[in-house]
């Protein structure tokens, strides 16, 4: 009988590969990736076509529309299996369906088995209700759970109103800075302007104020006084519930009748507060015969601004700028500041305000599509982001 002899070759059971089912292997390098924008519109698709220009690559088709019954649908035109998918959001004047946009392309490209899917949002909605208000809420970390649920797995954004939202995150987020491009603006489009003083509209914008003055070996100023309502002077649920007077005189909280005689102390008193008042409009720091240049990271409703415009004016300064990474410019906003005594307002294009710019030719816009650029292509091909952030500083 013949000898059956193995020896000499390998066997046939470790050469064939775990799972697959009679197809090739997949190729297990790192997987391509896809741009695209969650809003059809013009004005939001144009920083996604000036990204996409730079990477070199083409924007995702897609259709975002509303219907008859103001739904938001979603349809992607093509294959975005095993890739990463990059979603370029702007808010508009109607943030709530901004966001409803969002939300719906992020669920089917999620079940459309895109391999990472990473919102690209340059302003970030609701991102001024962080703090707890009353009997209000924390709108903002309802967001981010929202866009978890949805099926984003990373966030790039720019500017936070502040930076502990990146906490309500369960995903990580890159918070990236525009006051590189703002201080190349100062640097090479305002004429003189070592001439300049760095200047805080109030208190809470000193530290960011601060970081501009430092880099650009400026003067720093803050605006302090009655004219300027900072966000910790809204209701927060201090003076609630509401204070009653007992029979001793003393200010304090009255438990009702019905479960008074059962505890030992039926009155409990509390110390009189004393009401906040701030003292009249201060300029600290001298801004005479030199150039005002206000910082901040969102610009709104106006009026504030205008306001601080008005005093500097009378404190002698010769021009006033208005930094902002944000320009919402909301309501009357370009009429007033095209009224007012502020001569240009710098803002970035994280949000659409062509029409503002229609209205007010004092608004300027700085590009910041090459540093969003920049971070999708470090983040889908696993490089370090910290060189986006050199020579940043923590306050900024």
């Amino acid at each position: 009988m013949p000898i059956r002899r193995f020896g000499g070759h390998r066997s046939l059971v470790s050469q064939t590969p775990k799972l697959s089912y009679g197809y090739a292997k997949m190729n297990v390098s790192r997987s391509g990736y896809r741009v695209f924008s969650a809003n059809s519109s013009t004005a939001c698709t144009e920083l996604a076509k000036k990204i996409t220009e730079r990477l070199g690559v083409e924007l995702g088709k897609s259709v975002v529309y509303q219907e008859s019954n103001t739904e938001t649908r979603v349809d992607v035109k093509e294959s975005v299996r095993g890739q990463d998918i990059f979603i370029i959001q702007t808010i508009p004047r109607d943030v709530n369906t901004a966001i409803m946009e969002l939300l719906v392309m992020a669920y089917a490209l999620k079940t459309s088995c895109a391999k990472n899917i990473i919102g690209v949002l340059p302003y970030f909605p609701y991102s001024k209700q962080c703090k707890m208000r009353k009997r209000g809420s924390i709108v903002c970390k309802l967001l981010t759970s929202m866009l978890a649920k949805a099926g984003l797995t990373h966030i790039i954004t720019m500017d936070l109103h502040q930076k502990e939202i990146q906490g309500f995150f369960s995903f990580p987020v890159d918070n990236l800075r525009a006051s590189p491009f703002l201080i190349q603006y100062i640097q090479e489009e305002i004429p003189d302007y070592r001439n300049a003083i760095i200047v805080a509209k109030s208190p809470s914008a000193a530290k960011r104020a601060q970081s501009y003055a430092e880099r650009l070996r400026l003067g720093l100023a803050v605006m302090h006084g009655d004219a300027h309502h900072s966000e910790s002077d809204m209701a927060d649920g201090r003076n609630s519930p509401p204070l009653f007077r007992t029979t001793s005189g003393h200010t304090g909280l009255e438990l009702p009748s019905s479960i008074r005689h059962h505890v030992p102390f039926p009155g409990i008193e509390l110390p009189m507060m004393m009401a906040k008042e701030k003292p009249p409009i201060t300029v600290v720091g001298d801004v005479g015969g030199r150039i005002a240049i206000i910082v901040d990271d969102i610009i709104d409703d106006v009026e504030d601004f205008v306001a601080a415009a008005e005093i500097l004016k009378e404190r002698g300064a010769y021009k006033i700028y208005i930094m902002a990474t944000h320009g919402l410019l909301s309501a009357e906003a370009p009429r007033l500041i095209e009224e007012s005594a502020i001569d240009e307002v710098v803002v970035t294009n994280t949000v659409p305000h062509e029409v503002q710019k229609l209205q007010c030719p004092k608004i300027k816009t700085v590009d910041v599509s090459m540093i969003l650029a920049e971070a999708i292509r470090r983040i889908h091909n696993g490089e370090s982001m910290a060189y986006l952030f050199r020579n940043i500083a923590v306050d900024d």
